[in-house]
């Protein structure tokens, strides 16, 4: 029997009132998005249509699911809000912090041991608190979402920025900071700016050595990595229809890299299909009897234009595998064109590494469709000419492809199997010689290539692309080499060519699992203990932020003038960062570690400006913060996209940083930093990023009537006593200047809560 089946029912139950009432409300058919949107409003029916883009709203999502290294911070501030149990159904997933070394039983018994203390702590607060526990080893958090959670036409959040997997099973599911999660736990309603939307036709069906991953490949290439911002992706049309369930969780799940607030396919047949097949028939069931009302409405789908805001047509029959990057996960190849691209660029052609498997492409068809390539170099007497590892997305998964001999055939083409776990597509990689800093290249089935992300070489080019088109590299040793065209020089000196790859949706046997790796909450968790030690270096109990003081923000230092791409990653890197996601004050030592300094083109080193020396960025901003001294970062477009963690938020917060001034924010970044009570603008005038000087004093100004839709203003006092004086802009609504007010939305819940 599934999960939370009582709460599945209860969504169903009034699902077709709730969304007639919006058709009505509307006036017009509407899409699938806005159906769920429209059935999961916090106030019930809908009485007003809102606007795309400018209304915020707030919803009642059905779930709360969290991985390890954010559910830390998360499970911190819930713990302060007061409540005895959560809300919605809540989980936690142990998948981020396993470091991929040797391989998955010594890798993973490594991780019990380093991580025991974190562990222990999620367990038991999970157990207090009333939250599903799923141990180290039981898969990564959206793998194991879509085959135990997701139900179509249902909404949830996630503390991680690629919960819109779930959009594969029909789900609104959207990625979002901890102080989100610890709002809806508690039971209050999720903010959110009603979206506006794409639609995503897909025409014809893929075949040969096209995968669903080069669908998002391809749209990546289209949107680029700010393309979706602000937008609902849905997908739809015969081609749609015609990709398996888990390709679909592909395609949402990689929607994270165009800034999409998620994306959306509708319910089908193959959502049906893998729905009976993870043992959730009594879903599919449910779901088939209100059907209707878990897709588009038709009119939608047959004139497009004049539903969404923007439209994209993609034949599945005419597309080509694609290769991204390197270094952004939104420069396109084709693979006609990739082999010109890596010469004409002088990127290292010979491969060293090529990685399958992660969120994005870890399910029973990636596998078996790489496998099946792995088993025509054994057969073909083709010997791997990279290294290759292979992450399986759940124990479910990896323990049914171990049994039909996947597993096997990929050790021996020399491919070594990691543990169920995120592993090398966060940081957690020992990849031995990276500490070289050599120029190489890798390619991964993966999500993100960011510079350093996998590593931590900044000269590893990494690339992106389906299972099979890594596994054909992989065995070719050369980036430059094209599977559909192209031969290979075998152990016998022949020329051979590889096939293309096979695959099944499905197992024909059948899912299996020994021990999944679930742990229930008791029943009653009043007399469960959470303990954390106050000597801990990975726990720190949270201690709440300090409250607006009332006047204008005046004096300021600048802290850093980033310059150029400033991802999460760069605000606050994983890697080996991690163990330290529960414990604020000592990550906050990796703060804008990352950060390229417009000054001086070099990271982690700013001007202290109580001192005239030069230093790294926390070591700066702690003297600032010891001198009673606010600070003030600048960054430039799209600040803050990459993973929803918001320790980058956080960590600023913590050490005295009082605003963000950018050209333009990353979603989810922007929320995080309102709900800690921080200043989030915007220039009026992106130009004005030029203005910023190094030594300036910065001056804010009309905060005593900072007010929805009105704009404040920035002084710059230079150095040489001359001044510019311009306008920034921000997005906060009348609640999310309450929480400006009172020092960030958790001491609001806790006055509420009586905490």
């Amino acid at each position: 029997m599934a999960f939370d089946l009582d709460m599945i029912k209860k969504v169903y139950s009034n699902y077709g009132s709730k969304v007639d009432a919006a058709r009505k409300v509307v006036g017009k058919p509407l899409t699938l998005t806005e159906k769920i949107l429209y059935a999961h409003l916090w106030d019930g029916n809908a009485s007003k249509a809102f606007k795309r883009g400018t209304d915020y709203v707030d919803f009642a999502p059905d779930r709360v699911a969290m991985q390890d290294a954010t559910a830390q911070m998360a499970l911190l501030q819930f713990m302060q809000a007061g409540r005895p149990q959560v809300a919605v159904p809540s989980t936690v997933h142990c998948d981020h912090l396993i470091q991929a070394e040797v391989g998955a039983d010594k890798d993973l018994a490594t991780a019990n041991i380093q991580n025991k203390e974190v562990y222990d702590f999620l367990s038991s607060v999970s157990n207090k608190y009333g939250l599903g526990f799923w141990k180290p080893g039981a898969g990564i958090i959206h793998q194991v979402v879509l085959e135990n959670y997701a139900f179509p036409g249902g909404m949830m959040i996630g503390t991680d920025s690629h919960t819109p997997n779930a959009g594969g099973l029909g789900m609104v599911a959207i990625g979002v900071g901890g102080a989100d999660a610890c709002d809806v736990m508690a039971g209050l309603a999720w903010e959110l700016k009603f979206p506006k939307l794409i639609g995503i036709k897909l025409t014809g069906k893929l075949s040969g050595w096209t995968s669903a991953k080069d669908v998002i490949l391809k749209v990546a290439g289209i949107l680029t990595v700010k393309g979706g911002t602000g937008y609902i992706v849905e997908y739809f049309g015969e081609g749609a229809r015609s990709l398996s369930a888990t390709g679909k969780g592909t395609i949402c799940n990689m929607g994270a890299e165009i800034g999409a607030t998620t994306s959306i396919f509708g319910y089908d047949e193959k959502s049906e299909a893998y729905l009976r097949n993870t043992a959730r028939a009594d879903i599919a069931d449910l779901a088939n009897a209100v059907k209707e009302h878990l897709t588009g409405d038709d009119e939608v789908y047959n004139n497009p234009e004049q539903y969404f805001d923007q439209v994209i047509e993609i034949n599945l029959s005419e597309l080509e595998p694609h290769i991204n990057g390197p270094f952004t996960p939104d420069l396109a190849w084709p693979i006609s064109k990739f082999a010109a691209a890596v010469k004409e660029n002088g990127w290292p052609a010979k491969l060293d590494v090529g990685l399958i498997g992660s969120c994005t492409n870890s399910s029973y068809e990636d596998i078996s469709r790489a496998a099946s390539l792995a088993q025509q170099a054994i057969d073909k007497n083709l010997i791997a000419k990279s290294e290759y590892t292979i992450t399986p997305g759940s124990e479910q998964v990896r323990y049914t492809v171990d049994r039909d001999g996947f597993l096997d055939t990929f050790g021996k083409m020399g491919g070594v199997v990691l543990a169920n776990a995120c592993g090398p597509c966060i940081g957690q990689w020992a990849r031995h010689g990276a500490e070289k800093q050599e120029k190489n290249s890798i390619i991964t089935s993966f999500n993100r290539n960011f510079a350093k992300r996998a590593d931590g070489n900044p000269n590893t080019h990494a690339f992106v692309a389906s299972p099979e088109m890594v596994t054909a590299l992989a065995i070719a040793g050369d980036l430059t080499f094209n599977p559909l065209t192209d031969t290979l020089t075998n152990e016998k000196g022949e020329q051979v060519k590889l096939d293309e790859p096979k695959g099944w949706e499905l197992p024909a046997k059948g899912f299996a699992v020994e021990d999944a790796g679930y742990q229930a909450p008791a029943e009653d968790g009043s007399k469960v203990e959470v303990l954390v030690d106050p000597k801990s270096s990975r726990l720190q109990l949270l201690d709440p932020f300090k409250a607006w003081e009332g006047t204008d923000i005046k004096g300021l230092k600048l802290l850093i003038k980033a310059k150029g791409k400033c991802t999460t990653d760069h605000i606050s890197m994983a890697g080996p960062w991690l163990k330290f996601r529960g414990h604020l004050d000592n990550i906050s030592n990796n703060m804008l570690i990352g950060a390229i300094n417009f000054f001086n083109d070099k990271a982690d080193t700013v001007k202290n400006h109580l001192t005239g020396e030069y230093g790294p960025v926390p070591a700066t901003q702690r003297a600032y913060k010891a001198a009673g001294i606010g600070s003030i970062v600048v960054g430039d477009e799209n600040y803050g996209e990459g993973s929803s963690r918001e320790h980058a938020a956080m960590e600023p917060r913590h050490l005295g940083v009082r605003a963000i001034l950018v050209k333009s924010f990353a979603r989810i970044h922007e929320t995080n930093l309102k709900k800690q009570g921080m200043l989030a603008l915007t220039f009026a005038n992106p130009a004005d990023y030029d203005k910023v000087q190094e030594d300036d004093l910065i001056d804010i100004i009309g905060l005593n009537e900072f007010a929805p839709g009105k704009s404040l203003q920035i002084v710059l006092n230079h150095a040489n006593d001359t001044k510019d004086t311009f306008e920034v802009n921000h997005t906060y609504n009348e609640q999310q200047i309450e929480w400006f007010k009172a020092g960030g939305a958790l001491n609001i819940i806790r006055k509420n809560m009586g905490a």
